[in-house]
């Protein structure tokens, strides 16, 4: 069954990081899933909290570190180290039939860290803000979900890496949301009262 199952999941990773080769995806996706490239959004979001929401927008992103900070752990240092799976581009007999298309890193594969971590600030915010702003909702879905395709579309994680990931980063950025809820169950009263003092 688990020879079966890592089969299935080797035949995905090829149809996505062969079959769907291109040169617009051989640009984009490797750029898309640098740190360099959604820093700065991320960054961004920071000092708009702060500056929409004070005090509470240090709260905000206090919360959005300690999201951070532990589906990194819980993928990177726990789970990681654990599971001791091969990423395909390190694969001593896979890895002739892998495009690679990025500097292949030497940690372990499952889960993926990148989804893990992207999944679980895009449900925090979405936990937060979905009935304040429509929009957020398929947003972040859409960023974190391209980010982590294009870590299988560049050679360094398999599906089942990305799936579990996802799943332990929605369940993570879930629960950090319902706990920030539960304690501050008025944080969007910091941005009308603000709005309001700014119309007076």
């Amino acid at each position: 069954m688990l020879n079966q199952l890592i089969h299935f999941d080797q035949e995905i990773f090829l149809l996505i990081n062969q079959g769907m080769s291109n040169p617009f995806f051989d640009w984009l996706l490797p750029i898309l899933r640098n740190p360099y490239t959604w820093a700065p959004l991320y960054l961004f979001l920071i000092i708009f909290f702060i500056k929409n929401y004070g005090k509470m927008g240090i709260i905000i992103v206090a919360f959005t570190l300690a999201n951070f900070g532990v589906s990194d752990a819980l993928s990177s240092h726990i789970i990681k180290k654990n599971v001791k799976r091969i990423r395909p581009c390190n694969d001593l007999v896979f890895k002739e039939e892998v495009n690679i298309r990025v500097r292949c890193g030497s940690g372990f594969s499952f889960t993926s860290s990148h989804a893990t971590n992207h999944f679980a600030m895009a449900f925090f915010w979405i936990a937060l803000f979905r009935r304040r702003w429509k929009h957020t909702l398929w947003l972040c879905i859409t960023w974190a979900s391209l980010i982590s395709f294009s870590q299988i579309y560049v050679g360094v994680h398999y599906p089942f890496d990305i799936l579990c990931g996802a799943l332990l980063g929605i369940g993570i950025g879930t629960g950090m949301g319902y706990l920030f809820k539960r304690f501050f169950p008025n944080y969007l009263q910091a941005d009308t009262n603000k709005a309001t003092a700014n119309t007076l």
